[in-house]
């Protein structure tokens, strides 16, 4: 397992949680499944995964509720699986923390390649080659926008002299918006950047995360830029 990507699944579903893992392991992964978030968030602070994929809709504590308490320990990447595209429990897995989401029913391939996107950006060697920035954001040196600070070497942000704790999603969502100061980046745009969609993906993904940033670097650090984007005020 040492030389594998481990990733913790929690599903209540006995034919889906079977069948994922099953998948999954052939692709090359090691797989603890799960069928409760209790006993999911046990495995989590046991085996400390490479990454979790949590069904929304498990007993006992749920997918987000089970996403919010890995968050508060951890900044492992995390895949919410959702039956409905449209069902509110996509927002409030991304709100938690989540990194993307797939919808159920998936394919097999799908889901795969979605892991391994989410791998790459968070620079995992077990999943694929490592993830990589924007040739202007991997610039280095420190970078200041009023009371905020971003070192693009120590991968650290400052506001207003006190360190801002984020997520490789966050950090890397941010270095985009730094590297072109008062540029409007397109959500399609940033899906391709950040996310690392080769496909046409949901922009809701952006938003939110776009909304976690702000709350923690500043509300009116980026602006919304209506039918285009959004962009980082210089």
């Amino acid at each position: 397992m040492a030389d594998q990507t481990h990733v913790l699944f929690v599903e209540d579903d006995d034919v889906i949680r079977e069948a994922t893992q099953l998948a999954l392991e052939r692709d090359g992964f090691a797989v603890t499944a799960m069928p409760d978030g209790l006993s999911g968030l046990e495995a989590f602070r046991a085996d400390r995964p490479d990454i979790a994929l949590l069904d929304v809709m498990v007993p006992g504590l749920d997918g987000v509720s089970l996403c919010r308490r890995i968050r508060d320990e951890s900044t492992v990447p995390v895949i919410m699986l959702s039956a409905r595209a449209d069902s509110i429990d996509v927002v409030l897995g991304l709100e938690a923390g989540a990194d993307d989401y797939v919808t159920k029913p998936f394919d097999g391939a799908v889901l795969v390649a979605r892991i391994r996107a989410v791998l790459r950006r968070f620079g995992h060697a077990g999943g694929a080659d490592r993830g990589e920035v924007s040739e202007d954001a991997a610039a280095g040196g420190v970078l200041t926008f009023g009371e905020l600070e971003i070192d693009t070497e120590g991968m650290e942000v400052r506001r207003a002299g006190r360190t801002v704790a984020l997520t490789p999603t966050e950090m890397r969502l941010l270095l985009e918006f730094s590297s072109a100061p008062g540029t409007v980046l397109s959500r399609d745009k940033l899906l391709e950047r950040v996310w690392d969609y080769g496909w046409g993906g949901d922009t809701r993904v952006v938003d939110v995360h776009v909304q976690r940033l702000r709350t923690k670097i500043g509300q009116d650090r980026i602006e919304t830029v209506r039918g285009f984007g959004y962009k980082l005020k210089a």
